[in-house]
């Protein structure tokens, strides 16, 4: 038998012959029942991840068309708004693990305050973004500004939530059953946020096009900012749900944190850890190829196969698709291990994208190669998610005396997630640049079409396989994950043990 398991029935029984042994037999049942979570606190858990994909997922498919297309700025300039955003982004996400990682406890815990307080300006300067202000000379800065501004809030949201799975229990099961919770409703946030931003902004048709004009047609933002407050809306009932429904665990007294350390100290620190420098290398690349993939994929359905009126309803297709997938890996993750899982589900998606681009303009077959498309999607980017907290509690066991510091890698993560995602969308835009993208055109040199192609099938394709390159030398494979938890356990009991212990004696 386990340790963790038979060490805790030898402890229940022992105290059963000492003096206050029902009152330490109490407490050793409240610490096993306060690291179980229901299914209540698993899905206001899993409710907080939404906000992050719901922004992420419009921005990311509809920033570029609609700074080209409705701001009408120039492309050089947008690719600079994107680009910038996005390492301003990638800079913050560092700086707010560090100051997460020193901000002290509070009676609501020390990552819900941050979620809550950045919650109103953050919904605040993202409905402003997708507002045409009423002058030209500073539509630049205005759109630098307040992406910038945004980036920074949704960042002082996303990374204690990220941090926080590591403190809503103490078992490893539990975090990774509220883990895949928190996968199923961040590909729902996905799903929503393509069919809000999609399905609204659709009805504001290019004025190319032939047919009766209607109200969103003559004004296209309108449509941007209705889908905009609703998304707002959504940020702020998420935010509500995970303050009221989740409680965050403060750390054992038996294991006080390390003393806090400087800024750089971190960050050699955590990417000195080997199996999280590879694994964040991991999630680099295959990220930047799927943002590639993600950023470019509605141009690439209006400008080059011609579906204007149907591009958000593709997007829409692979986003459900990826939904009904997560019960699939989350099977398969269990059965085949999660470094398997993700090098199948990065592979399965590479001859779609090849087929997208090969295959003459075709509605049908588009969205056929949509959907099959959408299982891989699901498993590249939330399967990895699942992976870090292997890696800070391998990091745990290897370094028992260095605590509290889970902020710090979490951050990280996010950092070369952003940083992926800004590269992406620079470099993308200024290609279109180059090529001669003409804003607002019925049609695109075939310089443009042959660039978004590339954006959109070799490139990713070619990103994709660097990254599983690295994962074949990831080191936490299933059985030093599970040799990592029964250690965790059995260190976990012993805490537990010595806290009951110390409550007797109080006691007595």
């Amino acid at each position: 038998m386990a340790k963790g398991e038979g060490g805790e029935q030898y402890s229940n029984a022992s105290l059963l012959n000492k003096p206050g042994s029902s009152d330490g037999i109490q407490l050793a049942r409240k610490h096993e029942h306060r690291n179980r979570l229901s299914v209540c606190n698993k899905i206001c858990y899993a409710v907080g991840g939404a906000p992050y994909q719901i922004t992420g997922c419009a921005l990311g498919f509809f920033l570029q068309i609609y700074l080209l297309d409705v701001a009408q700025l120039d492309p050089f300039y947008a690719s600079i708004i994107l680009f910038v955003g996005r390492a301003w982004d990638a800079i913050t996400d560092p700086t707010v693990g560090f100051l997460v990682s020193r901000s002290p406890w509070t009676r609501f815990g020390r990552m819900l305050p941050w979620i809550v307080l950045s919650t109103p300006l953050a919904v605040l300067s993202y409905f402003l973004i997708w507002y045409v202000p009423p002058f030209e000379d500073g539509k630049v800065i205005w759109y630098l500004f307040f992406y910038c501004i945004f980036q920074t809030l949704q960042t002082c949201f996303h990374v204690p939530y990220s941090a926080l799975t590591m403190f809503i229990s103490s078992e490893q099961k539990e975090r990774d059953s509220a883990t895949a919770y928190r996968m199923t409703v961040e590909v729902l946030g996905t799903v929503l946020g393509t069919a809000i931003q999609g399905q609204i902004v659709g009805m504001a048709n290019a004025p190319c096009l032939p047919g009766p004009v209607t109200f969103l047609e003559v004004n296209p933002n309108t449509a941007y900012m209705i889908a905009s407050g609703v998304i707002c809306l959504i940020y702020v009932l998420c935010a509500i749900v995970l303050f009221f429904g989740v409680r965050e665990q403060k750390e054992s007294s038996s294991r006080p944190r390390s003393e806090p350390m400087g800024f750089f100290q971190g960050i050699k620190l955590v990417m000195g850890h080997g199996p999280y420098a590879k694994l964040v290398m991991v999630f680099l690349f295959t990220s930047l190829g799927f943002m590639l993939l993600e950023g470019n994929f509605a141009l690439f359905c209006s400008s080059t196969l011609g579906f204007r009126n149907d591009f958000q309803n593709i997007l829409l297709v692979i986003m459900l698709s990826a939904t009904l997938a997560i019960p699939f890996w989350q099977w398969f993750l269990s059965r085949f291990g999660k470094k398997t899982a993700v090098c199948v589900g990065s592979l399965s998606v590479i001859p779609f994208m090849i087929l997208v681009v090969c295959v003459k303009s075709n509605l049908i077959v588009t969205y056929i190669v949509s959907f099959a498309a959408g299982v891989g999607v699901a498993a590249a980017f939330l399967l990895p998610w699942s992976m870090l907290p292997d890696v800070v509690d391998d990091f745990q066991v290897q370094n028992p005396d260095s605590t509290g510091h889970e902020a710090l890698f979490y951050s990280f993560y996010v950092f070369f997630t952003k940083f992926a995602s800004g590269i992406s969308l620079g470099i993308s835009t200024l290609s279109l640049d180059f090529a001669g993208y003409i804003s607002r055109g019925c049609t695109q040199p075939a310089a443009v079409d042959l660039t978004l192609k590339l954006l959109v099938s070799a490139a990713p394709v070619a990103l994709i396989l660097i990254g599983l390159v690295i994962l074949y030398w990831y080191p936490i494979d299933e059985e030093r994950r599970q040799g990592n938890r029964k250690l965790l356990q059995e260190q976990r009991d012993n805490e537990a043990d010595s806290e009951t212990d110390s409550t007797e004696l109080a006691i007595v």
